[in-house]
């Protein structure tokens, strides 16, 4: 009977811990790591909020003339009838330099005429 009485105490305070454990200490742990996705959900929000702001204004600007007429000038080229189209071209690169050393010296002998 003695011994039932030591190990009732031991026993009942660890059901205690475990009963507190469970019933605060879990739930606040799921509280807490809810509250902190929820808050990365809504920077999220933000930003695809911001973002298709700024796509629906693209959509509005190509709805108009003169966005399309720029983009087809700036990027394809195009002109109206009658207008002449001119391209600057990138300066030519420097010919290659090789140099007047073995194995290099039958490559020199091939590419220049």
């Amino acid at each position: 009977m003695r011994l039932l009485r030591r190990l009732a105490w031991p026993l009942l305070i660890a059901v205690v811990t475990c009963g507190v454990l469970f019933l605060g200490v879990f739930p606040t742990r799921t509280y807490l790591s809810q509250r902190a996705a929820i808050a990365a959900a809504e920077d999220q929000l933000d930003e695809l909020t911001a973002r298709n702001a700024e796509l629906q204004h693209q959509v509005d600007l190509l709805g108009t003339d003169a966005e399309v007429e720029r983009l087809a000038r700036e990027q394809f080229g195009l002109a109206r009838p009658g207008e002449e189209v001119y391209q600057v071209l990138p300066p030519p690169e420097d010919p290659v330099e090789v140099p007047d050393v073995w194995p290099f010296n039958r490559l020199r002998q091939r590419v220049e005429p």
